[in-house]
């Protein structure tokens, strides 16, 4: 990755090219949770949000390679269950806002920041503990 983008931040910019975008609809992909997965990550659509993540010069040079399903779900890092939710049909009923599905990247990228900061936290409080002495009652068994 030329870009060095972290998750966050290809998430971000992914639902920023989607609010900025002059369409102002894209294409859900169709019913992906019943193929099976070689022919689902090979997925492609006409004006989707992968589609319009892909014409964004920065998101290239980030390292996403194309604008297929597994190719997307990928370098943004998306599990199964979040890609359905913010790319599969089954979630919205024909072409989408294009703002709606970058509401929901948003949802995903405070989620990953909240599992970051709470890491941290939890990484110091432990390096903390950690680094003190036992009382004298505990160290003498």
């Amino acid at each position: 990755m030329s870009e060095g983008l972290s998750r966050c931040d290809r998430l971000d910019r992914w639902a920023m090219v989607l609010e900025r975008a002059e369409v102002t609809r894209v294409a859900p992909f169709r019913d992906v949770e019943f193929l099976p997965p070689f022919i689902g990550a090979n997925l492609r659509t006409a004006n989707s949000a992968l589609d319009l993540a892909y014409r964004d010069p920065v998101l290239r040079r980030a390292g996403l390679g194309s604008d297929r399903y597994g190719d997307g779900t990928e370098f943004f890092g998306l599990s199964p269950y979040r890609a359905h939710r913010i790319l599969c049909s089954c979630a919205y009923f024909g072409p989408v806002q294009a703002t709606e599905v970058a509401r929901r990247i948003r949802a995903v990228a405070a989620r990953q920041r909240l599992r970051e900061w709470l890491g941290g936290a939890i990484s110091a409080a432990a390096r903390w503990l950690g680094g003190r002495a036992l009382p004298a009652a505990v160290s003498r068994g």
